[in-house]
C-alpha cells in the first residue's frame, strides 16, 4: 500500500488544477484537526482551492471529512424526521432565527439551532440573544437534548467538539482572502449541519449590496451547491434566495432586533420579516412531513405566531437557557417600557431629519450597518466587544413622501455621532422626485431538491 502523499504534494496537486481523492482530502483535514499542518500550509491549500475550485465529489468529501473531525450529535429515535435547522448567509437586520426556531418548535419540530456571532457589517444571532440578561449560548450536547425534550428548540453556539476542523479553516479563510470560495463555504456550512444529524435544512442565501454575493446569479450558484451537497449527505435541503439591499424589518442593532422579533412572535412586526419567517418555516414543515405543501406549512407557522404558542415557546427557551423566569416573563409579556427596561437603552436617542423633500426610493443597508458597527453595534475582529444597545430604527418606508426636515431615522448610541458618520447615514436615504416603481419581492426564488420530501419516519 502506497504511503499517503505529503501535504506539500497535495497543495501542489490542487495548485496545478488536479482533483484531490477522498483519502487525500481526509489526510488534509486530519492535519488541520490534529495540528500537524502548519498555518502557512493550510493557507496555501485554501488559496489553491479558492483559485482552482473543487468538483462536486471533492466538495462532498471535504464536507464529510470536516463533519467527521469531531463529535456528531445523537438524538432519541422518536425524533426521527423532526430535527430541523436553518442557516442564513448573513445580512443587516436579520433576526429571523429568533422567531423561526420557537415557531417551528410550537408546530412539533425539534430545532437544535447552532448559530454564529456577527462579524463586520453583518449581525449575529448569538449577539442578539446575549443582549437578554442571563442568556447562555454555551450548552453541552446533553444539555441541548434536555432543552429540546422540554421546550422543542434551543439556539446555541458551536461547541468545541462539533466540526473542530471548521473552526480552524473558518478563522484562516478570513485572513487569507478565501471567504468567498464556493466549495469552502459549502463545506463550512454543511459540515456543522451534518454533525447535527438533521432531518431537514433550509438555507437563506442572500444577495445584493449588503450580502456576501452581489447578484442573484452568484447566490443561486451557492444555493445549488448547498442543496445538492445537503441531499448527498442525507439531509432534506431547500434554499431561498432573498434580497439584502435594504435592512430586513425596521430595526438594526442587537437589543432593538430582539424587540422586533418579539413583535413578530406576537403575530405583528414588519411584513417582510413575517414573510421570510413563514416562508422558511413553511418549507421545513413540508420537508419533514408536518405539512402537505410548503404553502400549508407557511399557513401553519403563521398560526403559531398569531395564537401565542410561538411566543410561549420562546419564553420557555429563554428560561431553559439561563434567563431568570421573571426576566423572561417581563420581556415576553410585558409592556414596551418593561421590555426596554429589561434590555436597557442607549444614553443617546436622536432623530435624523431628511436633508430635502422627496419620495423614498430605498434605504441602503450597507452604509447604515457600517456606521452602527463603528458606534459599537458590531465587531471588526472576532472577540471584539459589542454594545447591544446601539442600533437604529427606520421611521420611513419605501414609497413614502418625505418633507424636508422630517425625521427618517432614530439612532440609539452611547457616544458622539461624527460629521462623517452623519453624512454616510444621510447618503443611505435615497429620495426621488416621483414615487418608486413596484418593489421587488424580498423573496426572489426558491430552490427545492428533486422529488417530494419523504414523509416522517423515512428520513434521517
Amino acid at each position: 500500500m502506497a504511503a499517503p502523499a505529503s501535504l506539500p504534494t497535495l497543495i501542489c496537486k490542487k495548485r496545478d488544477g488536479e482533483r484531490l481523492e477522498e483519502e487525500e482530502i481526509q489526510s488534509f483535514v486530519r492535519g488541520v484537526t490534529e495540528g500537524t499542518a502548519q498555518q502557512g500550509q493550510i493557507g496555501a491549500m485554501l488559496m489553491a482551492i479558492r483559485l482552482r475550485g473543487m468538483d462536486t465529489a471533492e466538495t462532498l468529501a471535504l464536507t464529510r471529512a470536516m463533519a467527521a473531525s469531531g463529535r456528531a450529535l445523537a438524538w432519541p429515535p422518536a425524533w426521527r424526521g423532526l430535527l430541523v435547522d436553518k442557516h442564513s448567509t448573513g445580512g443587516v437586520g436579520d433576526k429571523v432565527s429568533l422567531a423561526l426556531a420557537p415557531a417551528l418548535a410550537a408546530c412539533g419540530c425539534k430545532v437544535p439551532m447552532i448559530s454564529g456571532r456577527g462579524l463586520g457589517h453583518t449581525g449575529g444571532t448569538l449577539d442578539k440573544l446575549e443582549a437578554i440578561p442571563g442568556f447562555r449560548i454555551s450548552q453541552s450536547p446533553e444539555q441541548m437534548q434536555s432543552i429540546l425534550e422540554r421546550v422543542g428548540c434551543c439556539i446555541v453556539g458551536q461547541s468545541e467538539e462539533l466540526a473542530p476542523a471548521d473552526r480552524v479553516l473558518y478563522a484562516l479563510r478570513d485572513v487569507t482572502a478565501t471567504v468567498d470560495s464556493l466549495p469552502l463555504i459549502t463545506a463550512s456550512i454543511l459540515s456543522k449541519k451534518a454533525a447535527e444529524r438533521l432531518s431537514a435544512l433550509v438555507l437563506d442565501v442572500k444577495f445584493g449590496s449588503a450580502a456576501l454575493y452581489p447578484t442573484q446569479e452568484s447566490a443561486r450558484e451557492l444555493a445549488q451547491s448547498l442543496v445538492a451537497a445537503g441531499e448527498q449527505l442525507g439531509i432534506r435541503t431547500a434554499a431561498v434566495l432573498s434580497r439584502m439591499d435594504e435592512p430586513l424589518g425596521r430595526c438594526v442593532g442587537n437589543s432593538l432586533e430582539v424587540l422586533e422579533a418579539l413583535e413578530c412572535l406576537e403575530g405583528g412586526g414588519p411584513p417582510d420579516l413575517r414573510e421570510l419567517v413563514t416562508a422558511l418555516g413553511g418549507l421545513l414543515l413540508w420537508q419533514c412531513g408536518l405539512a402537505g405543501t410548503a404553502e400549508q406549512g407557511r399557513e401553519r407557522l403563521g398560526r403559531a405566531l398569531d395564537d401565542g404558542s410561538a411566543l410561549r415557546t420562546f419564553e420557555a427557551m429563554l428560561g431553559a437557557q439561563g434567563v431568570p423566569p421573571d426576566t423572561a416573563q417581563r420581556l415576553c409579556t410585558g409592556t414596551p417600557a418593561q421590555r426596554c427596561q429589561v434590555l436597557g437603552q442607549a444614553s443617546v436617542r436622536e432623530e435624523l431629519p431628511a436633508p430635502c423633500g422627496g419620495w423614498v426610493q430605498r434605504v441602503e443597508a450597507l452604509p447604515l450597518a457600517h456606521v452602527l458597527q463603528e458606534l459599537g453595534a458590531g465587531r471588526a475582529r472576532a472577540g471584539d466587544p459589542i454594545n447591544p444597545r446601539v442600533g437604529a430604527e427606520l421611521l420611513v418606508a419605501v414609497g413614502q413622501r418625505l418633507r424636508e426636515g422630517q425625521p427618517w431615522l432614530r439612532l440609539h448610541h452611547d457616544g458622539a455621532l461624527g460629521a462623517g458618520a452623519r453624512r454616510a447615514l444621510q447618503a443611505a436615504l435615497r429620495l426621488g422626485p416621483a414615487p418608486p416603481g413596484p418593489a421587488s419581492p424580498r423573496l426572489a426564488e426558491a430552490l427545492l431538491p428533486p422529488g417530494s420530501p419523504p414523509r416522517r419516519g423515512d428520513g434521517p
